[in-house]
């Protein structure tokens, strides 16, 4: 065996041991005590930049349970990225594809760890507002209102902007629980809550972003014939004004 293949298939052993050391022994030759200071720094380094951007999952989980969900996830999934600020995404996919639930898990687990990642996912999103060339006095019915690339409509089963050690049901509420987080003009990641009128206009104006506002209002309102036409009308008149003041919108569209 050739020293260059030695050397990869020390390392491979090596990180196997780091990842799973019940199910993995280490290399021959290295002192348990270093090894011990490996498994710790290693383990410890990915479940100390989890905690803090998950700081509510933490808190509701415990340390134990905590320290069971990242150890699964750090022997269990193999991530496809090297930057460090990409791992927290790598969690949330874990949680939602791969991990299997376990009896002790919070029904709301991957919900609150995907609503925690959303703040820092826009905070380090490189996109800048400025280069959208959109006029913030254009009129938002006539014109093509322009969406800000930082907007994110989400919708979960539990209201995950309430949840904490205080606060932790067993069962989803009968309503579903909707927000847009957005990053403003001040770099300020912020969550609105919305109802389903509103979020669906959002989604609407993420869909088809050539449409003017008065034509997306149209087509809610022939969405939803269930309610009073000229409510919706009139309440999505609105909601295009505060999604405006919230840079949620930033404009009309220039031609």
């Amino acid at each position: 065996m050739t020293d260059e293949r030695h050397l990869e298939e020390l390392q491979l052993r090596f990180a196997a041991h780091l990842r799973d050391p019940a199910s993995s022994p280490a290399p021959e030759g290295i002192e348990e005590r270093r090894l011990q200071v490996y498994r710790e720094l290693f383990f410890d380094n990915i479940s100390g930049s989890l905690a803090g951007t998950f700081p509510v999952l933490h808190g509701i989980l415990g340390p134990e349970r905590w320290a069971t969900l990242v150890r699964d996830f750090y022997r269990d999934h193999r991530c496809h990225t090297p930057l460090f600020l990409e791992i927290p995404r790598e969690f949330v996919d874990y949680l939602g594809d791969a991990r299997e639930a376990r009896p002790d898990d919070p029904p709301f687990l991957y919900e609150l760890a995907h609503y925690e990642w959303v703040e820092l996912a826009l905070a380090i999103d490189e996109q800048d507002l400025a280069m959208v060339s959109a006029d913030p006095a254009g009129d938002l019915l006539e014109g093509v209102p322009a969406l800000s690339p930082l907007a994110w409509p989400l919708a979960y089963r539990f209201p995950v902007h309430r949840l904490g050690e205080e606060f932790t049901p067993t069962e989803p509420p009968a309503e579903p629980s909707f927000y847009i987080v957005r990053r403003d003009r001040r770099d300020q990641v912020g969550v609105i809550q919305v109802n389903a009128v509103t979020l669906r206009l959002v989604e609407r104006l993420q869909q088809d972003p050539e449409l003017t506002g008065r034509a997306h209002l149209e087509a809610l309102a022939d969405e939803l014939p269930q309610l009073e036409r000229a409510t919706v009308l009139s309440g999505g008149a609105a909601a295009l004004r505060e999604m405006l003041a919230a840079d949620v919108i930033l404009g009309v569209r220039a031609a």
